[in-house]
């Protein structure tokens, strides 16, 4: 800890009781309140959500300036977004990338990515129902059925579009959504979108489920129970076999989020069915993202051919009044499950990694939730006040790592949020985890306050703290 910090620390001691007399007590950062004026422009100027967005913009900009730490959100990247990266004009060892695999970045992604924009241009330029439907789209489905042991697959320009829209067609009034509790928003949208009835699980709990569905199964039509592969705030791992089970029992069927499985679990990268050695057809439909670990973007369901196909032809956002994704992107997913399959020394290195990393982490007894030591690691900072400004103070020493605040995940429960890379160092991990333990000291003393316009300041952290 630099001499700076101890001071930092020697006052936020101060203004809990537990510093020396005559040690300045920190100064409180007043939020400025946000005017709910209205008129041309300003309709939504008094909306909560509108508020509560930028008051907690607010706070944080203002804790950046009290303390002269780098703001740690919106960074951009000077080039490619990997293990290490350029922003500011200085090199930051990177954990806000699922470009798990780096495939984003591979001279054979790059170059089918290239290739595609040649042949076909850089857009599809029309819905695939009309004159849309360029080959490399078959190609790719063909991939993602077999990869998922299933009928058929279908590909689209968005992972948020494809869960919102599926679950929007397939269910309506008088359906239930049973979403496990930390279901992906894209999933709670798509209930939203359908008008049914959204139940939440316990998270990754079938007994739970099972005791759900024996009090309520009878009150609706049809029933969807909505769960993870790979879940993006934990690093924990579905129980699919289970759920499954039990959702079958009460005639329901089970959709599975695969956006931070496909790439990363199974010993192959092909994602939770691999992984588990599930028949494809426990579940009824497997749905992703192509923006992680395959280095691309849009997203994808696998399922029963009758049922894709119909999606296809029918379901609003899908294939249907919406562009399907560039040909580049399309093509750098079916290079980059060459990659997979060519180089699996990438996927050894992710796991090793990922390892490595929370064995550290714990080594110096920081709290990783339910993370099951996969290449998404959760450190528990609660507090929003808190989390922000670690992730800052963790930024200025040269290490990107997002704070995940409410309401994305429950208050009380906010985390710095690790994505690891093949291609992180052991040097990497190991002085992250050491920088990480100092910058808590001074965290643990600071109090828990929310960011949101409820509160009216910022306690607890002194002006020029560096």
């Amino acid at each position: 800890m630099s001499e700076a910090e101890r001071d930092i620390a020697r006052r936020l001691l101060a203004g809990n009781g537990g510093a020396a007399a005559g040690t300045a007590r920190p100064q409180a950062i007043p939020v400025r309140p946000v005017r709910a004026r209205r008129g041309r422009g300003k309709q939504f100027a008094d909306h909560p959500a509108v508020v509560d967005a930028l008051c907690k913009q607010a706070a944080i900009q203002q804790l950046i300036d009290s303390t002269g730490l780098p703001h740690p959100l919106y960074l951009s990247p000077e080039g490619y977004n990997g293990a290490v990266i350029r922003s500011g004009g200085r090199e930051l060892v990177n954990y806000s990338s699922y470009n798990y695999l780096e495939l984003a970045q591979h001279s054979r992604v790059i170059a089918a990515a290239n290739a595609a924009a040649a042949q076909y241009g850089t857009s599809a330029s029309a819905t695939r129902i009309v004159t849309g439907e360029i080959p490399l789209y078959g190609q790719l489905e063909r991939r993602l059925a077999e990869i998922y042991q299933v009928g058929d697959a279908l590909v689209t320009s968005s992972g948020f579009l494809t869960n919102a829209a599926v679950i929007g067609f397939l269910l309506g009034e008088g359906d239930v959504a049973v979403c496990d509790s930390l279901a992906h928003a894209s999933l709670v949208a798509g209930t939203q979108w359908a008008g049914c009835r959204r139940v939440t699980l316990r998270h990754n709990d079938p007994e739970a489920l099972e005791a759900l569905l024996r009090t309520s199964r009878h009150q609706f039509d049809r029933a969807l129970v909505i769960i993870e592969g790979h879940y993006s705030m934990d690093g924990d791992l579905g129980r699919i076999a289970e759920i499954a089970e039990v959702a079958r029992r009460y005639d329901c069927a089970v959709l599975v989020d695969e956006a931070h499985a496909l790439g990363v679990l199974g010993p192959n990268g092909l994602g939770s069915r691999e992984h588990f050695g599930l028949p494809g057809d426990l579940v009824d439909i497997w749905a992703g993202s192509l923006s992680k670990a395959m280095g691309s973007t849009g997203g994808f369901i696998a399922g029963d051919a009758d049922l894709v196909r119909a999606i296809k032809y029918a379901a609003p956002g899908m294939a249907l009044y919406t562009a399907g994704p560039s040909p580049s992107n399309v093509a750098a997913v079916l290079a980059g499950l060459d990659v997979l399959a060519d180089e699996p020394d990438r996927l050894a290195r992710l796991w090793s990694n990922a390892r490595l990393f929370c064995a550290a982490l714990r080594e110096h007894g920081m709290n990783l939730a339910d993370s099951e030591s996969t290449p998404i690691v959760p450190v528990i900072v609660p507090g929003e006040i808190r989390a922000g400004y670690a992730a800052a103070a963790l930024l200025q020493r040269g290490y990107n790592a997002g704070a995940i605040l409410s309401p994305v995940i429950p208050a009380g429960t906010e985390r710095l949020r690790f994505f690891l890379t093949s291609e992180h160092t052991e040097s990497h991990l190991r002085t992250t985890a050491d920088h990480l333990a100092d910058i808590l000291t001074i965290v643990d003393h600071i109090p828990d306050l929310p960011l949101g316009p409820e509160s009216a300041t910022v306690h607890g952290l002194p002006p020029g703290a560096t």
